[in-house]
């Protein structure tokens, strides 16, 4: 009896492990945060904190992304006992059947959340599904090609919110295109922290077809991209945002610089992270 209970909270923080539950919390957070300060009906918080439609629509992006991070640990096994042994959940405290199960579920429940809402909606969540199973299993072995469809797939959380409320702003499509640079530029930087695993099980990522020192070249020219397409968009509207955004970049220009371990790559990794809920936060101020 005593062992069985000891199992129950082991496999629920291995699943919650695996689904990167503060991950998922920014996300819907973001959702939340663009539906409140960047729609039509922005000041009447409570509405849409209250409106069970727009929680359903929230709660279907994060049961799809929670389903796109199993499966990509799925696949990733062999490389993750290389880059991560410690964080392997896969075939140690959840058998392999329980994993494909869960996303199996997740994706169904997730998809069908969508289509309920509306079928703009549940055709997008079972191409956001679709992707992410399609990202684990062979994109992200690619160059770029799988670091561009998550960008796309994190812009397109933000698309949901202007898609429900039937409103495309300006400012939405702005946020949408911070998203997905951040998203981008992270994904690069991983692939740099990620670089032994994946060469030894064949990947072909842009730090393993060019070498580190040219994929730094490629991410300062996505930072200044990034920054001079935030600029043109946002500049007009708030001072604040562009001018906060260059001097955290800075900063990651600086660290992407020296850096040369997997640790330095790790931080760097979640200075984007910072990055991308300092942007997050900063619709209450626009």
């Amino acid at each position: 009896m005593q062992i069985a209970l000891l199992r129950k909270p082991s496999l629920v923080f291995s699943y919650l492990k695996m689904i990167r539950a503060l991950n998922l919390l920014i996300v819907a957070l973001t959702q939340y945060l663009t539906a409140i300060f960047l729609v039509g009906t922005r000041g009447n918080w409570m509405e849409i904190i209250t409106n069970k439609g727009f929680f359903l629509l929230v709660s279907s992006t994060v049961i799809i992304t929670s389903a796109g991070y199993l499966i990509n640990d799925y696949y990733d096994i062999k490389i993750d006992y290389v880059n991560r042994p410690d964080r392997v959940q896969v075939g140690r405290t959840l058998r392999r059947r329980w994993v494909i199960a869960g996303h199996t579920a997740l994706n169904f429940l997730g998809i069908a959340i969508g289509f309920y809402i509306s079928p703009v909606i549940g055709v997008i969540n079972f191409m956001a599904a679709f992707l992410l199973w399609l990202y684990s299993n062979q994109l992200k072995r690619l160059p770029f090609v799988g670091n561009l469809v998550v960008a796309m797939l994190t812009g397109t959380t933000l698309f949901l919110v202007g898609e429900y409320y039937g409103e495309r702003e300006y400012l939405i499509l702005t946020y949408a295109i911070f998203a997905g640079f951040i998203t981008l530029i992270r994904e690069v930087i991983k692939d740099m922290e990620d670089v032994k695993g994946d060469e030894r099980f064949g990947c072909k990522t842009l730090p393993i077809i060019w070498g580190i020192a040219t994929t730094k070249k490629f991410i300062y020219g996505l930072i200044s991209l990034f920054i001079i397409t935030v600029w043109l968009m946002i500049g007009s509207i708030s001072i604040v945002l562009p001018v906060a955004l260059i001097l955290t970049l800075i900063l990651l220009i600086f660290g992407l610089n020296k850096a040369d371990t997997i640790r330095e790559y790790h931080r760097l990794s979640s200075l984007c992270k910072v990055i991308m809920l300092l942007g997050v936060i900063s619709m209450i101020w626009i």
